[in-house]
């Protein structure tokens, strides 16, 4: 595990940004979020976690590690995540599907997660953002993924954020 840097460093957007937003604004994409995940975990696999389809796509992310809280068995999902000083935003958008995405459930009965952020390991703790403070780290996510807009009007729900931080 790495010690986790009092900052989490934010990137310039890479050169594919533009077209990886105008594909993840498509809008059968949930649909094949799936077969995009199962593609991404065998790249990372791969690679040693050294490669993903979003770092391709010029976008920051992470291999979060949740609980599974039936199962008690380590569940692992590639998420884009918003760097933001000392923590780490991330979205339950599912790409705007009707459902949320499992690890929001595993989070909320466990909050304890680790993440892989640019190579390296760090053990989290999640914390379900609301009101003013989740309007504001919203603000922050459409910065970096416009769609996240486009997500909340596919949707009828309304999409959970999280930020991650130093576990104490």
């Amino acid at each position: 595990m790495s010690v986790v840097p009092t900052e989490f460093e934010t990137r310039r957007p890479g050169p594919l940004q533009p077209l990886a937003v105008r594909i993840g604004a498509i809008s059968w994409m949930p649909r094949l979020l799936p077969a995009i995940v199962r593609t991404d975990k065998a790249l990372q696999g791969a690679t040693r976690g050294r490669v993903t389809i979003l770092d391709v796509a010029g976008l920051p992310n992470l291999m979060l590690t949740t609980v599974g809280r039936k199962s008690g068995l380590p569940r692992s999902n590639p998420l884009l995540c918003v760097p933001d000083g000392h923590r780490i935003l991330i979205a339950g958008s599912y790409f705007g599907g009707p459902k949320e995405p499992l690890w929001v459930k595993n989070i909320e009965a466990n909050p304890s997660v680790t993440a892989r952020f640019r190579a390296e390991t760090f053990e989290l703790v999640a914390r379900r953002l609301e009101g003013a403070e989740r309007a504001e780290a919203w603000q922050t996510m459409l910065a970096t993924w416009p769609n996240f807009a486009r997500y909340e009007q596919r949707t009828d729900r309304q999409i959970k954020v999280f930020e991650l931080v130093a576990a104490d």
